[in-house]
């Protein structure tokens, strides 16, 4: 047997099998529960509209060339992220793939968490439950769940289970199989309760918040969430497009993949939205009702909706397979560096890893119950501390150094060959060069410095 070995091709590391394979992985990875639990109760705090073109923006002068720089990095090295600097240019780069894999490491810990808790949810929506309560009962069963340390160890070790069979089974068996089943059954339901929600009564009250801007909401604190929303949104900054871009074939036009999938992850948080919105609108709750929205709000008017038993198994299903697209992505990367720069075999690096994990997020499971009193970082218990952390700290400096690295280290010999293979738009590569050197990098500064309170 014997194995050709010319530039980027190794034996033992997985393809993608074809473009849409790569476009469906990489679109799996960014849509999770930051589009459908996040960007709906985030835009109801910041009122709208202007929130939303604003994150629009945000985008394309950021999520789009980040997440091209990502994938060129991938490709060309064709190792995870620490393989990939350590490959580019070694020394204190190789610290940005190592932010990377811990990054993935510490919020998936508390991903699987919260996803468990939508598991949860997907139970308790199979069962009929909402629908055998009053309204008033409803919000209790969140309470209930997170003061229980049983059931939320329960469901988070079951999720863990399933992200680890599935990235077990490699990059065409396992992480593109279950995105090419999870991610057009997550958009057809999402399309159907977006639906929905628009011909509900409150359909053009929602059409109208989200879509017709009041300026005078947009200060400068709702800016700066826009924009590190659209990092969380896309899972830039942590190597996970990296990863999957490694996985890419030679013929794929980065710049095409890359603006599809980042229109598919902002087409599902606008549908988030019109799903979730006229159902709060119709019932006349308040849009702003923060990260209690989804497990203390909707179920609430599931309960009180007809059809709502069916709605709820819908919608929680949905959470349910936007959490695990995202959360194999989250694996991947842990598991590519121990199988690239460790030659781990897969099946051991995945189910060590996933052991592991599963263990550091233990803490975030039992913080709201056994753990309750432990305030880490302010008031904040262990599951927000982390988050708070990861999202605000490992991400934007993660995706700031990508930033810096693609458009001041990277030769630039090598991003136009990587930029303009399998593809005819010329002008990509400049326009991508001047935002990556000298746009991306400030706005994501701008959003760090204001996370760490000098700005």
């Amino acid at each position: 047997m014997t194995h050709h070995h010319h530039r980027g091709s190794q034996p033992l590391r997985g393809r993608w099998s074809s473009r849409l394979g790569f476009i469906m992985a990489a679109a799996g990875s960014a849509v999770g529960l930051g589009n459908i639990w996040k960007f709906p109760y985030v835009t109801g705090m910041h009122g709208g509209g202007a929130f939303v073109l604003f994150y629009l923006f945000c985008i394309a002068l950021i999520g789009i060339p980040l997440m091209v720089a990502e994938m060129i990095i991938g490709r060309h090295t064709r190792k995870g992220p620490v393989g990939a600097f350590k490959r580019l240019k070694g020394g204190v780069w190789e610290l940005v793939g190592w932010l990377g894999v811990c990054a993935g490491f510490v919020i998936l810990s508390y991903y699987s968490v919260v996803a468990g808790w939508t598991v949860d949810y997907l139970w308790l929506s199979l069962r009929g439950t909402f629908s055998q309560q009053h309204a008033q009962q409803v919000p209790h069963l969140f309470t209930g769940l997170l003061a229980s340390d049983l059931s939320q160890l329960f469901w988070q070790a079951l999720f863990m289970l399933a992200t680890v069979l599935i990235v077990i089974g490699g990059v065409k068996k396992g992480l593109e199989r279950a995105n090419r089943i999870l991610m057009p059954v997550l958009f057809l339901i999402l399309v159907g309760l977006a639906g929905f929600g628009l011909f509900s009564a409150g359909g053009s009250q929602a059409l109208q918040f989200l879509f017709s801007p009041d300026w005078s909401k947009l200060d400068p604190p709702a800016m700066l969430e826009a924009l590190g929303h659209a990092f969380f949104s896309l899972s830039l900054g942590m190597g996970a497009i990296l990863t999957y871009g490694s996985y890419a074939d030679e013929e794929i036009s980065i710049p095409k993949v890359a603006v599809t999938v980042s229109a598919m992850d902002t087409l599902v948080a606008l549908l988030s939205g019109l799903a979730i919105f006229p159902i709060v609108f119709t019932y006349g709750m308040a849009p702003a009702a923060g990260p209690g929205l989804v497990f203390k709000t909707l179920p609430i008017l599931f309960s009180q909706m007809p059809g709502g038993s069916v709605i709820a198994v819908l919608f929680f299903l949905l959470l349910v397979f936007a959490a695990l697209t995202s959360a194999i992505s989250l694996l991947e990367v842990v598991v590519a560096y121990y199988c690239d720069e460790r030659k781990w075999d897969r099946r051991r690096a995945t189910v060590v890893m996933g052991l592991v994990i599963f263990a550091i997020g233990v803490p975030s499971a039992l913080s709201n119950n056994l753990l309750k009193d432990w305030q880490v970082i302010g008031e904040r218990n262990v599951l927000d501390s982390v988050d708070f952390v990861a999202t605000n700290y490992l991400l934007p400096l993660g995706g700031l150094l990508i930033t810096l690295f693609a458009g001041w280290v990277l030769t630039p010999a090598v991003a136009k060959a990587e930029l303009t293979k399998g593809t005819a738009i010329g002008w990509f590569y400049p326009l991508w060069r001047f935002l990556i050197r000298y746009v991306s990098p400030v706005l994501v500064a701008l959003v760090l410095l204001n996370k760490v309170g000098l700005f």
